[in-house]
């Protein structure tokens, strides 16, 4: 079969590789039907160390479950079905709780002898536990909103979650890409009484307002921090969702957090130290709350407003490449030309 790897900065090539097989009784083989780029493949896109051997890629998928093995009991033959970004065994404590991104004999893809999905099927473990049967076509055009529960729409859900955004909250989101864009929606599935949108890609920005964004920020930095305080009378807002990982918005994000506010980062963070000292957090009682989604756990109630139309996260996918076009895919998204790409393998 073909998959995407990754080779070093900028170098993603289609090769040939095994097809997957059943390794373990409580794996399922699933052939993947859409999958998609992510803002967090970008990161190993402009850093990973040249390597001889290539890492496969992607975390995101959406396919047709083609074997089981002779444990596995909630997923069937020809079942369409969502993939988490990761997978879990959907048993143990932290699973039970609601965290199967700490379960404890769980997972990421592309790693552990454990494939990627931007590539044409994907050896599941744990099918049970990670994999979400949807009762609709491969063909169905609800397939690019189903996608985004893989990651991006759960994520933004997550962020919200961890703040506890209500009908009382004021948010400010920082990241015009698909999880800051999924977090707007989400915040104002939540009731959020005002949600600041900050970013500066009016294609983004008018996507974020369609979503609910009752305003937009354009500016960065200080510049962008004295709009959002000029906007809440001073204050800054409840919450902040950091959506970017990288330290320039972790920086705005302390600057416009209310006191006694939140801010929640669900950028992964591309740095290891960050004021969270008298004058940034503890001074006036900031808690610094996010982390990677354990999106399995939001999938049963985010779902339902898929299928019945109610939202369309899909949205957020604005081109769509084949498996053999994906490293243009990568280059546009990498230059701001693409927000999201869906990939067809």
């Amino acid at each position: 079969m073909r998959a995407t790897y990754l080779y070093g900065p900028g170098d993603v090539r289609v090769i040939d590789v095994p097809d997957p097989v059943i390794h373990d009784a409580t794996d399922a083989i699933v052939r993947v039907v859409r999958a998609c780029v992510c803002g967090t493949d970008l990161h190993p896109y402009h850093s990973m160390a040249p390597t001889p051997q290539g890492s496969s890629m992607g975390h995101e998928f959406v396919g047709v479950v083609e074997d089981i093995g002779g444990d596995v009991h909630t997923v069937k033959m020809r079942d369409l079905v969502i993939a988490p970004f990761v997978w879990s065994d959907g048993t143990c404590d932290y699973c039970r709780e609601g965290l199967h991104t700490s379960c404890r004999h769980g997972g990421y893809w592309n790693a552990g002898g454990v494939g990627g999905g931007q590539a044409e099927a994907v050896r599941v473990p744990f099918a049970d536990g990670t994999l979400v049967p949807v009762s609709v076509e491969e063909n169905s055009p609800l397939i690019p909103s189903l996608l985004t529960l893989s990651d991006v729409y759960g994520t933004g859900y997550h962020a919200v979650r961890a703040a506890r955004v209500s009908a009382e909250t004021t948010v400010t989101v920082i990241g015009d890409g698909a999880v800051g864009l999924l977090a707007v929606l989400s915040a104002r599935q939540l009731d959020a009484r005002r949600v600041v949108l900050m970013g500066r890609h009016k294609d983004r920005t008018d996507l974020g307002r369609e979503f609910g964004a009752t305003d937009v920020v354009a500016e960065r930095g200080e510049e962008g921090i004295a709009a959002v305080r000029e906007l809440t009378g001073g204050d800054g807002t409840h919450v902040v969702i950091e959506a970017v990982g990288h330290m320039p918005a972790y920086q705005q994000a302390v600057g416009v957090v209310r006191p006694g506010g939140v801010i929640s980062r669900v950028g992964v963070p591309q740095y290891k130290n960050a004021p969270i000292g008298f004058g940034s957090l503890f001074g006036p009682n900031i808690t610094l709350t996010g982390g990677p989604a354990p999106v399995r756990a939001y999938i049963d109630t985010l779902l339902p407003g898929v299928l019945d139309g109610r939202v369309e996260p899909g949205k957020v996918f604005d081109r769509e490449a084949g498996l053999d076009q994906i490293a243009d895919a990568y280059r546009a998204m990498d230059s701001r030309e693409a927000l999201k790409v869906l990939v067809r393998p």
